[in-house]
């Protein structure tokens, strides 16, 4: 409480030293500064690790420029994040086009290929091939096989491949019709490699005395062991004289040999498939 001279001589001012008092006030505003000092050395001195984390403390002047500057921070990495993203995506898009490109390109060559003429005819061919295969018989022969007994006669038509067509001419040598056609056959047998051609004496198959007489030349046509066909008496058709062309239309007629003149083109001569 203030003194009744205090009253009478003023109170002193806030901060007012008087000349007894001066030394005093001076130490007291040296203590003041030197604590304004030191608070902010203690501010510059901060320790590196403490890093802005979108809220600052010091509304002064510094805390302004840190704000702004982590603000700035964090929009370039932000940018930078954006720009990477960008560019991973473009390269995505990129991949994906030269992929579409290289199998549009594929396939152009793909159909290029299947439209070329020379590819195309290849395939028929061997599809062609493949389905007549399918039923050709895979046996060769080529020759006019001579049976001599009935044992033979009945092996080669039981002991032969189910495909393959078995024709077998009965004969007698005082026949001149039988002699022409045992030439004939021996011409046609290398024409149609995939049939069985053979050839009896009538004696020697057993046949009657009768048949020998008024039924030869015949030709019996056995497939998968049963017969087929009897054609006898060829001379009503063909008569004494005859050539292999006869022979051949006669059995291309009765659907015993295939028309080789049917046969596609493109095939060649890679098909001798001779039985129907």
């Amino acid at each position: 409480m203030a003194s009744l001279e205090d009253k009478i001589l003023g109170e002193k001012s806030h901060n007012y030293c008087s000349s007894s008092e001066g030394s005093d006030c001076e130490d007291e505003s040296a203590s003041e500064t030197e604590k304004v000092t030191k608070s902010a050395v203690e501010i510059e001195e901060a320790p590196e690790g403490l890093k802005w984390e979108g809220v600052s403390q010091n509304t002064g002047p510094k805390g302004v420029i840190k704000d702004w500057q982590g603000f700035r921070q964090l929009e370039r990495e932000k940018r930078e994040k954006e720009e990477r993203n960008c560019v991973e995506l473009a390269k995505k898009l990129t991949l994906t086009v030269r992929t579409a490109l290289d199998e549009e390109k594929e396939w152009a060559d793909l159909e290029a290929e299947l439209l070329d003429d020379k590819f195309l005819l290849e395939y028929q061919r061997k599809r062609m091939e493949e389905m007549l295969n399918k039923y050709q018989s895979p046996c060769q022969f080529g020759e006019l096989i001579y049976l001599k007994n009935g044992e033979e006669f009945l092996n080669c038509i039981d002991g032969e491949d189910q495909r393959v067509t078995i024709i077998i001419h009965i004969y007698e040598n005082e026949v001149e019709a039988c002699r022409v056609m045992n030439e004939c056959l021996s011409e046609l047998c290398q024409l149609y490699t995939n049939t069985k051609f053979c050839a009896i004496k009538g004696s020697q198959a057993g046949v009657s005395s009768q048949f020998k007489k008024i039924g030869v030349p015949a030709l019996l046509v056995y497939k998968q062991g049963s017969l087929i066909a009897n054609l006898v008496k060829l001379t009503d058709k063909l008569g004494d004289h005859f050539y292999v062309e006869d022979v051949t239309q006669l059995l291309i007629t009765h659907s015993i040999l295939v028309d080789k003149s049917m046969r596609p083109p493109i095939i060649g001569n890679s098909y001798d498939s001779d039985s129907a």
